[in-house]
Parts: C-alpha cells; sequence; structure tokens
C-alpha cells in the first residue's frame, strides 16, 4: 500500500510540475507598426493586430518592455516589426524584434 501511495505522489508531483510549466509563460510571434521607442526605460509601443495566441482578440496599440535594450537600435518609430511576445507572471515582453 506505501508503494501505491509513493507512485500516486510522484504522479501527482509530476503533472503539476508540467502543467505549472506551461502555465507560466506563453509566447507569440506577431505584427505590427512601431508608435514609440522610450530608451530611457527599454519600453517600445507598438501597434498591432489580434494576437490570439496571447488572448488578444482585438488590435491595440500597447507599452512592451524588452528583454535586450540593445533590440531597440535595430528598429525606428514607424517601421513595421515582426516581433515575439512571452507573458509571463511580470507581464508582457518583446524578447525578440525585427523590422519587416
Amino acid at each position: 500500500m506505501k508503494k501505491l501511495y509513493t507512485r500516486l505522489f510522484a504522479t501527482l508531483a509530476l503533472t503539476l510540475l508540467i502543467g505549472a510549466g506551461t502555465a507560466l509563460a506563453d509566447s507569440a510571434i506577431a505584427t505590427g507598426k512601431v508608435q514609440k521607442i522610450d530608451n530611457a526605460t527599454s519600453k517600445v509601443t507598438i501597434k498591432h493586430g489580434p494576437i490570439k495566441a496571447l488572448d488578444m482578440p482585438d488590435p491595440m496599440t500597447m507599452v512592451y518592455p524588452v528583454k535586450d535594450p540593445a533590440m531597440l537600435k535595430a528598429v525606428k518609430t514607424g517601421d513595421n516589426v515582426t516581433f515575439d511576445l512571452d507573458h509571463g507572471d511580470s507581464g508582457y515582453l518583446v524578447t525578440r524584434i525585427q523590422k519587416k
């Protein structure tokens, strides 16, 4: 009986760990237009269409922090861009941005 409880506990713990890992961070690739770059705060404002993978059903303009401030040197206001957007416990984060 003890062996059965040990197996059940191990299976439950593994299931919770796997589930937690997938729930903590989601990501998507999106396209949009750079509206503003704030180098002082390492943030970029992007006007983009719906991003269904991140439960954003409507077009919007949002201010996003960037993972690496050096990425902002590759784009300028008015550029059409493709960007990777992650969503985790601390909010959204642009992890890659590239001029189209």
